[in-house]
């Protein structure tokens, strides 16, 4: 099937792929709720189906120019992400998920790059930066699949709180990894690749927090409610249009922004507003990257990218596990959280691009391959995951769950596992 655009008009093209591509979503997960699969399974599906690997519905260049619907929603995300990490929670964990973070991602890049030196005789610099990638967590479809079955308590605000540190690692390990690569092959540590992200990240956080001070002021008792999400919605757009023109995620920045103000404020009504906005717009984020996945690179993954796919959850699993046990942590978490961390995209895909420049083609191409195609995977499974380590864990309440027999039908797969 190849719909034909020619003769319509930018904005036209754009209304009618929007109206398709939600539409089509919706009709998705119908069927994927009928399979128990969380929505953000049914989104990514939808996506690949209309795409222009399957039926070819949603012109591939129109999917690449909607590239800031995917910051707009990541801002929103990481926003709400923000609102557990208050200093309550903090102070009730502790340095426990410091630990576990430390733990669970640290854990991942050894083993995965101890595996690809030793066991596939790769080249030190590319097994040391799969290994550094393969740290990064995607907050995206997990937020998404907590919000959808209403999950809570004290295994949510773990692990949000192990996910908002998690990429903060990620790009200290990477950048870490960079100077060293760079060191061995020129005798000096180049600051466009190193320092400047460095740089530009704490910036972010500055920013971050100076909008969570501003937001304070501006949201003044007898504000309405209108004019508190538009000021909210006009400082994440403005941090996301700032960390865009610097080629930076505004995952940090917005998650700090979240942060700062329900510590200054304990205004969590105005996050139950952001979270009523936000669906159109999460499932258009999901939807576009299953638009733009391109599945004919799963064909090239080869036996090292299903290594690299199995080690890393692996890794993420026990390292999870081995930091609970550390900080003896409860066992509903020490067992399934390192079930919940599974998805990779975003961040691990930005990163790859930046690997890329400093290892040869051939070499560039094939991580970078192996980062793409294995993050169709991890999305696709990462949801079902998440909703799997909610479930057994007790964050979702049994009726957002149908039954109990649903929770243990998947307690005995897990055991089998």
């Amino acid at each position: 099937m190849n719909i034909q655009f020619n003769n319509l008009n930018d904005v036209t093209i754009i209304l009618i792929c929007l109206s398709i591509m939600l539409f089509s979503g919706f009709l998705v997960t119908r069927i994927t709720k009928m399979l128990k699969l969380p929505n953000v399974t049914g989104y990514i599906v939808a996506g690949i189906l209309i795409g222009p690997y399957v039926l070819n519905i949603i012109p591939a260049e129109t999917a690449e120019n909607m590239g800031f619907v995917g910051d707009i929603a990541l801002a929103f995300i990481a926003f709400d992400v923000g609102k557990f990490l208050r200093k309550e929670i903090f102070q009730s964990t502790g340095t426990k998920v410091i630990v576990i973070t430390l733990f669970e991602s640290l854990f991942t890049g050894f083993v995965v790059t101890i595996s690809m030196h030793f066991v596939f005789k790769l080249d030190w610099n590319f097994s040391l930066l799969l290994g550094a990638i393969s740290t990064a967590t995607a907050p995206a479809s997990t937020m998404m699949t907590i919000n959808q079955y209403k999950a809570h308590g004290k295994f949510v605000n773990t692990l949000l709180q192990v996910i908002a540190l998690d990429d903060v690692v990620c790009l200290i390990v990477f950048s870490v990894i960079i100077a060293i690569i760079n060191a061995n092959e020129t005798g000096v540590i180049l600051f466009d690749t190193v320092i400047l992200p460095i740089m530009l990240n704490i910036a972010a956080l500055g920013i971050g927090f100076l909008s969570g001070m501003i937001l304070d002021r501006l949201l003044i008792p007898n504000r309405s409610d209108d004019n508190r999400l538009i000021l909210t919605i006009a400082l994440l757009f403005g941090i996301s249009g700032l960390c865009s023109a610097f080629d930076i995620s505004p995952l940090l920045s917005c998650m700090v922004f979240g942060a700062t103000y329900i510590n200054t404020t304990q205004d969590k009504r105005l996050y139950k507003q952001i979270n009523n906005f936000t669906p159109p717009i999460l499932s258009l984020f999901f939807i576009i990257s299953g638009v733009r996945l391109d599945i004919g690179t799963l064909s090239t993954l080869g036996i090292v990218g299903v290594s690299y796919f199995l080690i890393r959850i692996i890794g993420k699993y026990i390292g999870a596990f081995l930091g609970c046990y550390v900080t003896n942590m409860d066992e509903t978490i020490s067992n399934y959280l390192g079930l919940a961390l599974i998805p990779q995209a975003g961040v691990s895909i930005g990163l790859a691009f930046l690997g890329q420049r400093i290892l040869p083609v051939d070499i560039g191409n094939q991580m970078m391959t192996i980062i793409l195609a294995s993050s169709v995977l991890y999305e696709l499974i990462g949801p079902a995951s998440a909703k799997v380590a909610l479930a057994l864990s007790g964050a979702i309440e049994e009726d957002k769950i149908k039954t109990s027999k649903e929770k243990e039908r998947y307690l005995q797969v897990y055991k089998r596992i």
